[in-house]
């Protein structure tokens, strides 16, 4: 039977890695040369100013039906109502499935906020600071989860299409594991089990 200096100690090691940030599983988006259309391009999707509109009856009865599920991940309904409304206001916008986009931030951080990968990669969606330079303004904060769902939205988008529609060879470039099935496995397990509706 373990001492109880052994509990107290083994109680505050877990309490100390409860209060430390954890590095997020995410691997590393790697950086490609792009050409100038697609540069242009993509730099125009991060940087439009649109935003979602509270009166669209589909985005509403989304959230409602979505805030269950996100619920237990922030710190109270409002702020789960308004990240859902983020979410699939720039998952449609990007052409991708708002299930799919809450599936990748599940895997890649856990719903939080500032998780940062060993790799560097930062946020929601775990986007790689590299992307800021390349197509926005590097003063931007990529922990905004605007900027972060954006970029993130867009970068999946232009991967899917890169990938000519493969889901698996895409989510593989997202993460910087391409022709690696662990990744897109998980993220396709999390969309089955946890976001995927009906």
């Amino acid at each position: 039977m373990p001492s109880r200096r052994t509990l107290l100690a083994a109680f505050a090691a877990m309490a100390a890695a409860l209060l430390l940030p954890r590095a997020a599983r995410a691997g590393a988006q790697q950086y490609e040369i792009l050409t100038a259309s697609v540069r242009a391009a993509l730099t125009r999707s991060v940087n439009d100013r649109a935003t979602f509109e509270w009166n669209d009856l589909d985005l509403r009865a989304w959230v409602r039906v979505m805030t269950k599920r996100v619920q237990p991940r922030f710190k109270d309904e409002d702020a789960a109502r308004n990240f859902l409304a983020l979410v699939r206001y720039e998952s449609m916008r990007a052409g991708l499935d708002p299930h799919m986009v809450l599936a990748v931030i599940d895997v890649e951080s856990q719903f939080r906020k500032y998780a940062v990968s060993k790799a560097g990669a930062r946020g929601y969606m775990q986007v790689m600071p590299f992307w800021l330079k390349e197509l926005g303004d590097p003063g931007q904060n990529i922990f905004t989860e605007r900027v972060n769902l954006r970029y993130g939205c867009v970068i999946l988008r232009h991967y899917l299409d890169r990938e000519s529609g493969n889901l698996t060879n895409a989510l593989g470039r997202y993460n910087g594991s391409l022709g690696k099935p662990e990744y897109p496995g998980r993220v396709l397990a999390a969309y089955r089990a946890r976001w995927a509706l009906g």
